[in-house]
């Protein structure tokens, strides 16, 4: 069997486990008001377990609420109020052969709700180095910034309480408290949150642990108040209840926190007071926004493994790993010993039916993450989840797929993910679709996208094959959507998904011949319409790209991908005017490939587009490969090999370019839609048509319309 040892039961303590595929705790900040475990979220736990995966676990649950809590949708099991909802949603997920767990925390330095009340926040020693230490701020866009940094204005600097004894016994009760309230609630097991800048990792963290007590200095003293939590909880719960912390393997983008040394110092100790399991994860800088796809959601694949590995060598009992991880590796480090069970966050919110589908035989039918994260960075406008590829993801009972109650025809025009995805999701509810799209394939500008960011190419390869073996859609390719043919179709209904209009903005010197359009770009990559091109591109690379399009290889953007590490139509320096999603995943591309590269835009932060944990990240790669960003410039000009721009002082400065790429100008286009309805059809727009809003906007928007219909 495939995956043999990734869908093998497993055991941590008492708790069996039917595979070895466990959700990650998560904060979704999904719960009602009060911390309380209401409808919304247990549709969003629920849809987890159903889908196979052994283990759900709910995500930071205040043991405190509100003190000691960090977000404004904080789950919490600090009362019995909460123990209702609890008990609700263990029935449900044990009604589909599930197990339950819950990550209780306590917030510590990042309590937001404390500091929004003016309470002081727990702490073991007063921090030397906080988030306004080091680049968060810069990442964020002029509007983001504003929503993320209201409530530290309201707020005022932070006020600490540096834990007494009293206060750490105080803790160790809370925890007991909490988990003895979870097991009355039906819940299978608790994970201590022992990592990501918490409190109990603020004690294990030599840069903020600075205490000269039994509880501060050496790692084994550092690692003492986990012990004692662990103990009070074992003697609260008895016996048979899974106990097992969550903690930090190592520190990233900062010198002198934990180490992979000191975690399995940690590790061990946890064992010795009675920790079932060890769950591993890691931390980094709390100022750097790099830290948020370097430690909590690593993207660098299987980038926890070697230090679980290490860790799992030390102790006698399983080891819970996260990560990116994708299920043929875990299958592999499951069966070589280097890890028990892997926890899977991004990927169950993209599809939460992975586990069943793996153990179905149809692996092929997962819905794919594009770590994007999107997901995370919600967090930081005090946001649900959500999930750019899955939109039921937060939304598990409002767009919940139903049958049509009138079957109709529909009509989609545009093969790109907002007419894929909604052509899907129209068959899914009853109705019959013909799908309608003027190239020769699907995927739209996706297609183009997927060359400079590789995971896009999966979600775009799902929806065509998602689109081919679903019997009521017809696809028809090569076509163009005309009144005269929607009147032979004859549809009920005509949704609109053409994309964008993407016209060059006033730029001077726009039409020069080295000056490429995002059309031009695309047309250009994928083989498509290059008599556009004749005098911007000779006639031996029209040809070749021609060719390529004719045996099929340009529309393989792993190919593409490829081959343009070896060679490309352009020179070696090359300016991109855009600083946004587009601008800046091609500037990526093209610096990976030896370019030397610059954006101009007069934007004052690059990035709109990306999310921000992503756009943190995108930013530091950029500026790894040499590229120049050139923010907040004015009276963008292209000469003769050159781009001219004025800076913030008014000085007028040239760059050097061979090429001139374009990545801007994109805005919504309804004119076919306004063309249809004038001739009278029932017509819907959706997608980029309505305003660029990239593959999320795309998903969201054919769930909503889909449900319309």
């Amino acid at each position: 069997m495939a995956y043999r040892h990734l869908l093998s039961p497993g055991r941590i303590g008492a708790m069996n486990l039917r595979n070895r595929i466990f959700m990650t705790p998560m904060g979704s900040n999904l719960a009602d008001e009060d911390g309380i475990t209401g409808e919304r979220l247990r549709a969003y736990y629920v849809a987890r377990a159903k889908g196979g995966a052994a283990l759900i676990t709910m995500g930071s649950v205040s043991i405190g609420y509100p003190d000691g809590s960090g977000n404004y949708r904080n789950e919490a099991i600090s009362h019995d109020r909460h123990v209702p909802g609890v008990r609700a949603l263990a029935d449900e997920v044990h009604a589909h052969g599930a197990k339950l767990a819950m990550q209780l925390q306590h917030a510590g330095l990042v309590a937001m709700n404390d500091m929004l009340a003016g309470r002081p926040i727990w702490t073991p020693s007063v921090p030397e180095v906080g988030k306004s230490d080091g680049d968060m701020m810069a990442g964020f866009l002029p509007d983001e910034l504003a929503i993320f940094a209201a409530p530290f204005a309201a707020m005022g600097e932070p006020k600490y309480r540096v834990m007494t004894a009293q206060d750490i016994e105080e803790l160790v009760q809370m925890f007991a408290s909490a988990a003895l309230r979870a097991k009355g609630a039906g819940v299978d097991a608790v994970e201590i949150h022992a990592g990501h800048g918490y409190l109990i990792s603020s004690f294990l963290n030599p840069l903020i642990n600075r205490r000269d007590d039994a509880y501060g200095g050496t790692a084994e003293n550092r690692a003492r108040i986990l012990g004692d939590i662990i103990r009070g909880i074992r003697a609260a719960v008895g016996p048979d209840m899974p106990i097992w912390p969550r903690i930090d393997s190592q520190h990233f983008l900062i010198d002198g926190g934990i180490t992979v040394e000191d975690a399995i110092v940690t590790a061990r100790l946890a064992v010795e007071a009675g920790a079932d399991a060890i769950h591993v994860s890691a931390d980094g800088h709390p100022g750097r926004g790099l830290t948020y796809s370097t430690g909590h959601a690593t993207n660098v694949p299987n980038g926890f493994v070697p230090a679980a590995e290490r860790i799992k060598a030390a102790v006698d009992v399983p080891v819970i790993c996260p990560g990116r991880i994708e299920p043929e590796d875990a299958d592999r480090f499951i069966a070589a010993g280097k890890l028990d069970f892997v926890t899977m966050g991004r990927k169950l919110l993209a599809d939460p039916a992975l586990p069943a589908k793996l153990a179905a035989g149809t692996p092929e039918e997962v819905r794919p993450c594009v770590y994007c994260y999107t997901c995370i960075s919600q967090i930081f406008f005090s946001r649900h989840v959500k999930c750019a590829v899955n939109p039921e993801t937060a939304y598990e009972r409002e767009r919940a797929l139903q049958p049509a109650a009138t079957p109709r025809h529909v009509a989609v025009i545009g093969g790109g993910p907002a007419g894929m995805e909604v052509s899907l999701r129209l068959a899914q509810r009853g109705h019959r679709v013909t799908l309608i799209e003027a190239s020769t394939g699907l995927g739209g500008t996706a297609r183009f996208a997927s060359i400079a960011y590789a995971p896009n190419q999966r979600i775009v390869d799902w929806l065509k094959r998602q689109v081919a073996q679903e019997k009521a859609i017809t696809v028809r390719l090569g076509t163009t959507a005309t009144p005269e043919l929607l009147r032979t179709l004859a549809p009920d209904e005509v949704v609109v998904a053409t994309g964008a209009r993407r016209a060059l903005p006033p730029i001077p010197g726009a039409d020069r011949a080295n000056v490429f359009s995002g059309d031009e770009m695309r047309s250009l990559m994928l083989g498509q319409d290059l008599d556009r091109l004749a005098g911007k591109v000779d006639a031996k690379t029209r040809a070749a790209m021609r060719l390529g399009a004719l045996t099929g290889l340009t529309a393989r953007p792993g190919f593409v991908r490829a081959a343009s590490a070896h060679w490309m139509p352009f020179g070696e320096r090359i300016v991109i005017v855009g600083g946004e999603l587009v601008g800046m995943e091609l500037a990526e591309f093209l610096a990976e490939r030896g370019r030397t590269v610059t954006i101009v835009d007069e934007a004052p932060v690059f990035g709109a587009g990306l999310q921000v944990v992503r756009r943190w990240r995108v930013l530091d790669d950029l500026k790894k490969l040499g590229v120049t960003m050139l923010t907040g410039a004015q009276d963008i000009a292209i000469g003769e090999g050159t781009v001219s721009y004025a800076n913030a002082g008014g000085q007028v400065r040239t760059i050097a370019a061979d090429q001139v790429i374009v990545a801007k100008g994109a805005t919504g286009d309804t004119r076919l839609a306004d063309i249809l309805r004038e001739a009278g059809f029932s017509v819907r727009s959706i997608g980029d048509a309505n305003g660029v809003g990239y593959i999320e906007g795309a998903i969201q928007d054919a769930a909503e319309t889909a449900l319309a219909i």
